[in-house]
């Protein structure tokens, strides 16, 4: 498996990334390809699609051993669940699989091939395998049903940000975090009021409470 490209988004650390892609469209990526792979002639027609999968390597989840059961964060991180039957990073091969929109394609002089996409639930500086087009015909499946997820969905929270504290925030970047924030980035395990939290994002990092369905953000510094 050869590495062709890296992607760079807001986040430096795995806490806060939405649990799948496409969950919050304001996040924006950019994949910068390989010195090998910026060949423009590779993304010759990328642009008539809208959406593209990635395949990228989980790389803070490498391992050499592997179990076949695996705690999912959406189960409270109490019940075991086969890991093929889950999207656990932690797999015999650290595959990640994730749909994002694709904003647009640039060929710059410094990086060559450079991709633009929103949605994506990687990383910074995860690295990237392959790229395919999504394909609507073939990838979209309305009647699919989705196990143990259908009835669980993803937690909301009303999100409580003091706009003096938001202020520190760039503002291209409010609209991402906010949503980010609301779909609660603690483990499902995790309900201390007040436990304080650290979230890195975008240059700043929030410090946040979580208090039944209310997060609220309690500071905000440059890092």
């Amino acid at each position: 498996m050869k590495i062709i490209a890296h992607i760079y988004t807001d986040f430096p650390e795995k806490f806060g990334i939405p649990r799948q892609s496409g969950l919050i469209e304001e996040l924006e990526g950019k994949i910068v390809f390989t010195p090998e792979y910026r060949n423009p002639e590779a993304l010759r027609g990328i642009e008539d699609f809208s959406h593209i999968w990635l395949l990228w390597e989980f790389s803070e989840a490498v391992r050499e051993d592997w179990k076949p059961t695996v705690r999912p964060p959406l189960l409270g991180g109490n019940k075991r669940m086969g890991v093929f039957a889950t999207r656990s990073p932690f797999r015999p091969n650290s595959i990640g699989l994730s749909s994002v929109r694709l904003d647009r394609a640039e060929i710059t002089e410094k990086e060559g091939a450079v991709l633009y996409v929103k949605g994506a639930d990687l990383m910074n500086g995860t690295p990237i395998y392959d790229i395919k087009p999504y394909l609507p015909y073939a990838d979209s499946h309305p009647d699919a049903v989705g196990g143990f997820t259908e009835t669980l969905g993803e937690r909301q929270l009303e999100v409580d940000f003091p706009e003096e504290l938001l202020k520190k925030v760039p503002e291209e970047k409010r609209k991402a975090l906010i949503k980010v924030l609301a779909c609660d980035p603690r483990p499902s395990y995790q309900n201390d009021g007040e436990r304080v939290y650290g979230l890195p994002f975008g240059g700043v990092e929030m410090k946040f409470r979580v208090n039944g369905k209310v997060l609220s953000v309690i500071s905000v510094c440059t890092m």
